[in-house]
């Protein structure tokens, strides 16, 4: 197993776009870090471009820097060994692992910044009126996020679930 201090930074974006080499289809695990190199979290994927996608839509401003290790066989044991010896090996359980974890590895939850003029027509509907609230949310949310991300420099094109964006959450399609 390779080291965390050992493996090569790498540009989080490129141009704009995460690149689709050496990431594409590629199963590993990766840890994020952000403008000056703090480690912000450690996970691991069977696909590691779209890991790295989602963590970009939910924390855009901690996404700078992507160090790497891709193997061979799937193996959910390998991987969460070489997560655990990453975390290990950096001496204390990053944010992203410990007590934001949900904000780094769960759907963007657009319920959390409900307003209270949103709030009244949720809780005024019927069933299918609040369905409409939450899309409206989360479109609210969506195009936040999407701001936050051109700012931050992003230029793919990135579609969020449809079908989520009726119960007020946002992951990426």
């Amino acid at each position: 197993m390779t080291s965390l201090a050992s493996l090569e930074f790498l540009p989080y974006l490129e141009a704009g776009q995460i690149p689709e080499s050496p990431y594409q289809g590629k199963m590993g695990a990766y840890a994020i870090f952000d403008r000056d190199r703090t480690l912000q979290y450690v996970g691991f994927s069977r696909d590691i471009y779209l890991s790295l996608k989602q963590h970009l839509t939910r924390k855009p401003d901690l996404c700078h820097w992507v160090k790497l290790q891709t193997v061979d066989r799937p193996s959910r044991t390998v991987l969460e060994a070489m997560r655990q010896a990453w975390i290990t090996e950096h001496g204390s359980v990053p944010l992203g692992n410990g007590e934001e974890e949900t904000l780094w590895s769960q759907a963007i939850d657009a319920k959390t910044q409900i307003t209270a003029e949103e709030e009244a027509a949720y809780e005024a509907a019927d069933d299918a009126g609040r369905i409409k609230v939450l899309k409206q949310l989360a479109r609210r949310v969506e195009a936040e996020v999407k701001a936050d991300l051109e700012q931050r420099g992003v230029t793919m094109a990135l579609r969020f679930d449809p079908k989520l964006k009726e119960q007020g959450l946002l992951t990426l399609k």
